[in-house]
């Protein structure tokens, strides 16, 4: 499995509207622990890589550009509501950013919060990628 990827989720659409189903298991090898949403977003998000936790990032509505590190090279991707998602495990820097005025930011994660799996200083993500 790679240490990042995107995916375009499947739509539905009649009458009725549109429903976007999330088979979770098509997306992550590892069993959810948290879910978190970001809204009236006005600067960027992120900004760090986990040494443990994965997430898996899909934007609910708007618009936003992600930005991935692998530890050797940028990644930068627009991706709009409602079927466009991410999957970004550990040891991969992201940066969220450009949301759209109504953007939301759903996030699937594999861990409770710690704030010790933070890696925050890119600097110090890259030292540790390459050990």
């Amino acid at each position: 499995m790679k240490s990042f990827e995107f995916f375009t989720l499947p739509v539905f659409t009649d009458d009725r509207g549109s429903l976007v189903p999330l088979e979770l298991k098509e997306y992550i090898s590892w069993e959810p622990k948290r879910v978190y949403y970001a809204v009236n977003m006005k600067e960027g998000r992120g900004g760090h890589s986990h040494r443990i936790e994965n997430e898996l990032f899909i934007c609910l509505q708007g618009s936003m550009t992600v930005r991935l590190h692998d530890g050797e090279e940028w990644i930068e991707r627009e991706i709009k509501a409602p079927m466009e998602a991410v999957r970004v495990d550990n040891m991969i820097w992201h940066e969220f950013m450009n949301f759209s005025e109504n953007a939301i930011l759903l996030a699937v994660s594999s861990t409770n919060y710690d704030g010790d799996d933070y890696i925050r200083d890119f600097d110090q993500f890259l030292n540790e990628k390459k050990q």
